[in-house]
This record gives C-alpha cells, structure tokens and sequence, in this order.
C-alpha cells in the first residue's frame, strides 16, 4: 500500500502526502543556492519612501517620513532583529508569510489570483483540432511528469546561474483546499489519473503507473476523450446545470468550505472530491470557440457567459480552479489556467514551453519514429499497447490497480446544494459581468527595434504603461512588477514599484511641449532607472517582502497578546478578561501612515511572461479600480492583456497603441536628423534596417545589442516505495477505485 507522510507540521498551511526526494539532476544544484537575504532596514526604509515620494503629495509625504522614522528609531531595530532569529531555521524568511497571505484570501479565486497562459496553436490542421490537441498536450505533460519526478528534469539557468527548482514539486497533484480558517494546500506527488471537465460535467481515469511512465498511448488518450465527449453531450441543457458542480470552486472561500462539508457528509462525493483533490491535472474541453482575442482571455480567465432560456451554457460552469487546469477550445486553440499559491508564472510557463515543443516533437516522431523527443518517458510495461523486446519475458502484472478506462463522477445532490449551485453560478456570471478583459497584439515592432535604440524592451514597455495611464487619466497610481528571485533558495518574487521620481519626470515631459530629443532623454532615463531597479529587487534587495515579513511578525505578536488575554484566569472580582478590553501591542507608526496602504494597492499590477509557445498571458485587477496586465515582448510584436471593473479597459489598450506608434515615429524621425540621409542604416545589432519604419530588411536580428533583459529575471510571478513484502502482490485498491460511471469505448 502507499504510504503517506506529512512532510509539513499539522499546523501548516502546506500539506504534503511526500515519498523520497527524486534523485539526480533536476535537483542537483539546489546546494549551490544562497538564501534570500533580509535587507538593511535601513535601506528597505529609504527604498519605501522613494516609491511613495510620486504617490503622495509633499504634506502626505512629510507625514510618512515622520512615521518612518519614528520606526527605525523605535519598533523597527527589534522587529529586524526578530527577523532575523525567526528565519535561522527558515528555507526562506518570507515563504511562510506569503503561504499565509495567499492562503487566507476569502474572496473567489477566479478573476482575483488565477492566472492564465493562451498558448500557441498547433502548426498542424490535423492535430490542431480539438481533441487531438488535448490528446498531445496530455501525453506532453505526462512526459514532463515523469522527467519530474524521476529528477530527469534539466534545472533552470539563467546565463549559467541554477534557479530554485522548489516550485516543481507543487506544480502537480496539488489542489487548494477551503477551511474556515482560510485555506490549506495539499500535494499528492504520488498521484497517477487525471480529471476531465467536459460541459461541466467530471470524468477521471489513471494515466502513469507507479514508476510514473504512461499507461496510454496519444491515440488511446484520444479514444479516451471522444468516449468522454460522447456521454457529456448527451445530457439536456438543464441536467448539466443542475450538475456543473465546479462552480463551487468559484464561491467566496468560507462559503465553499461549508459547502464541501456539506458534500462530504455523503461517502460517494467525499470519493469525488478524493480524486479531483488528488489528480494530476484538470483537463478542461470546452464546447464552444472565442470568436475574438477579448474572448479567447476571458475563456481563459474565467470562462465564457451564455445563456440559453435563463440557463448558463457559457463555459464558465466548466472549470475547477483549486488546481491546475488544461484548457481547450472547440476550435483547439488551448491555455492553462494556475493556481498560484504554490508556483509563479516562470515555472508554468517552462512546463507550458516544453509541453508545447513535445508536441512538435510527437509530431515529427509519427513520421519518423528515430527522432528525438524532449522527455524520457517510456510507455509503461502494463500499458495494453506495450510490445516488449522480442525474445524478452512479459512483463508481471502490476501489484496495484491501474484502470486507464475512463469513469464519470456521479454526485449525491441534495435540494440544498442544488440551489447552491444555482446561486455559485449566478455570483459568479455576477462576477465575468463586471469583469472586461480586452487584448492588443501590437505587430508595429517588438524587442529588435526597442533594443536597437538601446532600450531595455521590459523597461520601455513599462514606461509604455505609465505614458498610457497618464495620458487617459491624467495622474501617476502606485504600479507593481514582479522581480523574480528564483535563483535564491525556494525564492519568488519581489516587487518591483515602477512610478518612481524617474517615471514621474518623462510622463510629464512626454505629454509637455518640450523638444522631441528632450522627451526622448528623459525616457532613456527613466528605462536605466528602471533596469537598476528591476535589477536590484532580483538581488533581494527590495522593499515589499521585507516590510511585509516585519508586518506579519507584528501581527502575530498581536494574536498571541490576544490569546493570552483569553487564557487569563478570572480577575478577583470576578470578571474574566477579554480580547477586546487588553491592551495589544499597537502597530508601529509605518503601519498605520497611510503611506501603507497607498502603495499596497496596486492600481497597474502587471507582469511580463511569456516565449515563443506563448501567444497571450494575463490574469485579473488586484484591484477594485485598476488594471490587471500580462504581457509578452516578442521579437516583432508585443501582446498585451489588460483586465479591470468598470473601467475603459479597451480605451486603455487604444491609448497604449498610439502611444506605442508615437514613440516609434519620434525615434526614426530622431534618427532621420542624425542621420540626413535617408538611407537603410545597420543598428547596434549589426541589422539593416529602413530608416524610415526601423523594420528590419533581408534578415532578422543576429543579436540584442546592450539590453536583453535576459538577466534582469523578471517573472509574475518521489516515489512511494511501499512495504517490500508487498512487491509482486495486488496492493489493496484505493477506496476511490471503484467511484464513478463506466463510460463505454468506442472502436474509433
């Protein structure tokens, strides 16, 4: 049988059902890794005011210099050192502080903390369509899994630099569980089925053996989700309504905590909610097409809104998101949907990457089947399609279950969480109403042209932001970037805060009537103070995490005060102490300057992630009255995906485009003064290009000339062995084995 450790306290938020570290090199060079260091306070403190020096006005700002200083002579030198023995036996001083923040938030997590990937589509017709290309992408990711969890895996690198490979581990198999207290996360690294959403209706069946090799071939994978197909589209609208039991996932935190009580109170759905919890992935086969790229986010995102005679029949009922979610379209144009607590967009997006260049390899291999693949995942001896090596034994029968066929999950509704699903489903259309996700594929220019005039391409294109946003609004709001901190052990993010005193003076300059050189200076400028910012938040030296680890230690020192105070014994007269009445410790000044808050609402939160696999990436506003905003810089292009409430979310894209075109056109007719003759000129890449448009002629770019950015690591940022004296027998079959419908196969 397999065993489970908590390789957790009982008390943590992170459960893990863990079995030995996989060995060799995907971990390989985690000892190499430094800690994340804990900044001079000091510096943190100066670091704070400088981002909040644009966002205050000069009282406001006065004001919160007193109060910082007033901490760095008070609270703030003990709190530090607090810091400082409470992470000596801490991986990373921030990591049980961020499992804490993204584990106690209550509202939904669609819209709010799941991000989402558009991938590519498939080059081929053939494997472009739907179910064939679901087929790929779920054979690709097995091949990833097992290269995973074999340590087979080739760690990331950034210039010869090893990144922290800790996230892996909580990439599959792990699943967001709703507590009234918050949340937990559980990782199942022994898990071996994956779940499919087909009209929201569940379906499961085993994928790997326990040496994590695939049991199904791509051509048995696709029988597999015709079948699937087949049986969900066979149910009446109304009957799939009543059933869509995904969109509790999509309820307020401590509503879906009592509902899935509610639901475990029956053995047969606490076995469904077993093997969603426990599965690899969530596949999700949609059963309509994005007709645009707004819509092709928003399926994305949060799924699409349809109604049918009152019934919701958008593709919004078809999602689980307290995992990770394959997404496919009708048309085959397929994303991935995150669940972020446990990993950020640059670990998805190297599984996205590699799974997508597997496909291209599956696909040169059915043609030639010497070519190489990028994972080693052999099929599995048990699978029906092996053929061993001529001459060579077959191989024994499996000593545990392994049913590659596929079942439906059949839940145990009563009347009162049939009208909980009714009103899931309506909180959440609530939700995608007030939600505009809109998307600009900018196809003027892209890295080659903004580097060849010597710009960093993520700096220019976040001052790109701040141009728009001022030019529609008139004003400089608090604005965030993730800096990725991987290549410190089990680091993350830091954040980076963009309006700063830099950004401040070329927005201004660019929307004055200065010279056209003038405006120019003062955006090279602001891009150089930006790449040194964006370089030392990748060092650690950033403010936010630091501030808000002082913060939380605060808080707790807080919550212990007010349990003591209720553990007190009864005064004599009587009287028994309360919470309420005790004196707390009080928050230091920084905390209560209002200071904190205006820079801890990001009214810009964007992030640049992406590559050639990626076509488009974004996720929800953080905030009620701002953007959310994903971005990929490709080497002619830039893909921008903007999401808010209630704003003029198309207006901003349309004001970031002209702003785009204007810049351009200053630049070449600069360079059209320098340079009197109108001739092509080569770049500092060494490419012709056309003086009079900066497209590059006869070629492509050979090189990046002085910024890359591929330095500056921006990012949004196992075995169970079991008992030796079972070997060779059947292990006993999980209890979950023998839930749901068998779905008949047919000979396709």
């Amino acid at each position: 049988m397999v065993v489970f450790t908590l390789t957790h306290p009982p008390n943590s938020p992170v459960t893990k059902f863990a079995s030995d570290p996989p060995p060799a090199r995907t971990f390989s060079r985690q000892h190499e890794l430094p800690r994340l260091p804990i900044p001079p306070l000091e510096d943190s403190c100066r670091r704070y005011l400088d981002a909040l020096r644009s966002l205050q006005d000069p009282r406001e700002h006065e004001r919160t210099k007193q109060a910082v200083e007033e901490f760095l002579q008070h609270d703030g030198p003990r709190l530090q050192d607090r810091l400082r023995v409470y992470a000596e036996d801490k991986a990373s001083y921030i990591e049980e502080f961020w499992y804490e923040s993204y584990l106690s938030h209550s509202d939904p997590v669609v819209l709010a903390l799941n991000p989402f990937f558009v991938l590519e589509n498939d080059p081929t017709p053939d494997r472009g369509a739907q179910l064939p290309r679901a087929a790929t992408l779920i054979v690709s990711s097995l091949g990833f899994i097992h290269d995973l969890r074999a340590g087979m895996l080739e760690p990331d690198t950034v210039r010869g630099t090893p990144l922290d490979m800790d996230q892996y581990t909580r990439l599959f198999g792990t699943a967001r569980i709703p507590t009234e207290r918050g949340c937990r996360m559980e990782i199942h690294n022994d898990s071996r089925h994956i779940v499919v959403l087909r009209r929201g209706q569940f379906y499961w069946f085993d994928v790997l053996d326990s040496d994590n090799r695939p049991v199904l071939t791509e051509r048995e994978v696709l029988r597999n989700l015709q079948a699937i197909v087949k049986d969900a589209d066979e149910l009446p609208v109304h009957e799939v309504a009543r059933n869509s039991i995904g969109v509790l996932s999509t309820e307020n935190r401590k509503v879906w905590s009592s509902l899935r009580k509610a639901l475990s109170r029956n053995h047969n759905n606490e076995s469904c909610l077993q093997i969603i919890d426990n599965a690899l992935f969530v596949v999700c086969l949609d059963d309509a097409t994005p007709e645009n790229l707004a819509e092709m986010c928003n399926n994305f995102l949060c799924g699409s809104y349809n109604l049918k005679g009152g019934v919701q029949v958008g593709t919004c009922t078809n999602r689980w998101y307290d995992k990770l979610q394959i997404i496919v379209c009708a048309d085959g144009s397929a994303g991935i949907n995150f669940e972020h607590t446990g990993v950020d967009g640059h670990t998805v997006l190297r599984f996205a990457a590699d799974v997508y260049t597997e496909g291209l390899m599956l696909l040169a291999r059915s043609i030639n089947p010497s070519a190489p693949t990028l994972f080693h995942a052999p099929l599995s001896p048990h699978a029906r399609s092996y053929k061993p090596a001529r001459g060579a034994p077959p191989a024994p029968p499996p000593s545990y279950v392994i049913d590659p066929a596929p079942k439906k999950l059949e839940w145990t509704l009563y009347p009162e969480l049939r009208a909980a699903i009714r009103f899931a489903e309506t909180h959440l259309s609530d939700l995608i109403c007030q939600n505009d996700c809109q998307a600009l594929e900018f196809k003027g220019y892209g890295k080659n042209f903004i580097t060849s005039h010597g710009f960093s391409p993520d700096a220019f294109v976040q001052m790109a932001f701040q141009a728009a946003y001022y030019g529609l609004y008139g004003r400089i709001e608090c604005t965030y970037e993730p800096a990725m901190t991987k290549h410190f052990f089990h680091g993350r993010t830091e954040a980076i805060r963009t309006a700063q005193p830099h950004s401040v003076d070329f927005v201004k300059t660019f929307f004055s009537e200065a010279p056209l050189s003038q405006k120019i200076s003062a955006l090279r400028t602001a891009c150089q103070g930006h790449v040194k910012l964006t370089k030392e938040c990748g060092q650690g030296l950033g403010q936010d995490r630091h501030l808000y680890a002082l913060y939380c230690l605060v808080q707790r020192e807080r919550e212990a005060a007010a349990k003591e105070a209720d553990d007190a014994p009864p005064s004599p007269g009587g009287s028994v102490s309360s919470a309420s009445s005790v004196d707390k410790p009080p928050l230091p000044s920084i905390f209560v300057d209002p200071g904190w808050h205006t820079l801890g609402t990001s009214i810009l939160s964007t992030s640049n992630c992406g590559n050639p696999a990626l076509r488009l990436f974004g996720f929800g506003p953080v905030a009620a009255d701002g953007y959310g905003i994903g971005y990929i810089i490709k080497d002619d292009g830039i893909s921008v995906c903007a999401s808010s409430k209630h704003l003029q979310t198309r207006r901003f894209l349309d004001t970031l485009e002209g702003y785009l075109f204007d810049v351009q056109r200053i630049l070449v007719q600069l360079h059209l003064s320098a340079n009197p003759r109108p001739e092509p000129f080569v770049d500092h890449a060494g490419v012709l290009r056309d003086s009079k448009t900066g497209r590059p002629i006869n070629g492509a770019a050979q090189g990046y000339g002085e910024y890359d950015d591929g330095d500056t690591m921006l990012g949004y940022s196992f075995f169970d062995s079991g008992d030796v004296e079972l070997l060779g027998r059947r292990k006993r079959m999980p209890s979950y084995y023998n839930t749901g419908k068998i779905i008949p196969l047919a000979e396709y």
